[in-house]
C-alpha cells in the first residue's frame, strides 16, 4: 500500500509557478525528515529540497530562491512550492520520508516546464 500520495506537478511555462504535495501516515511523518528528490531522462537522482522534524531547511543550489519546501505537522503534510520555474527543472518529482528506520518514497509526479 502506498504509504506516500503525492499531487500536484503538471505542465508550465517558464517562469510560472506550481506546487507539489505529499501526505504520509501520521506515523511515519511525525519521525521523519521529509524531503523531494527529482529525476530528469538521462540524469541521475538529484536532492531538491528537505525540511527537517524542526522545520530546518536545505536547498540545492540551483532552485534556491525559487522553491519553498514546508512541512504542516497537523496535517502530515510537506509542500515544496516552486516559483520561476525554469525548463531545467522538467524531471519526475518523489517525495521521500526518511529516519533512523525507514526511507520511502512517492510514486513520482511529473513536472514539464516549457520555454
Amino acid at each position: 500500500q502506498e504509504q506516500l500520495v503525492e499531487s500536484g506537478g503538471g505542465l508550465v511555462q517558464a517562469g510560472g509557478s506550481l506546487r507539489l504535495s505529499c501526505t504520509a501516515p501520521q506515523n511515519i511523518f511525525s519521525k521523519s525528515t521529509m524531503g523531494w528528490y527529482r529525476q530528469a531522462p538521462g540524469r541521475q537522482r538529484e536532492s531538491v529540497a528537505v525540511i527537517s522534524m524542526v522545520g530546518l531547511t536545505v536547498y540545492q543550489d540551483s532552485v534556491h530562491g525559487r522553491f519553498t519546501v514546508s512541512r504542516d505537522n497537523a496535517q502530515n503534510t510537506v509542500v515544496l512550492q516552486m516559483n520561476n520555474l525554469k525548463p531545467e527543472d522538467t524531471a519526475v518529482y518523489f517525495c521521500y520520508a526518511r529516519s533512523a528506520q525507514w526511507e520511502l518514497f512517492g510514486r513520482g509526479t511529473q513536472v514539464t516546464v516549457t520555454s
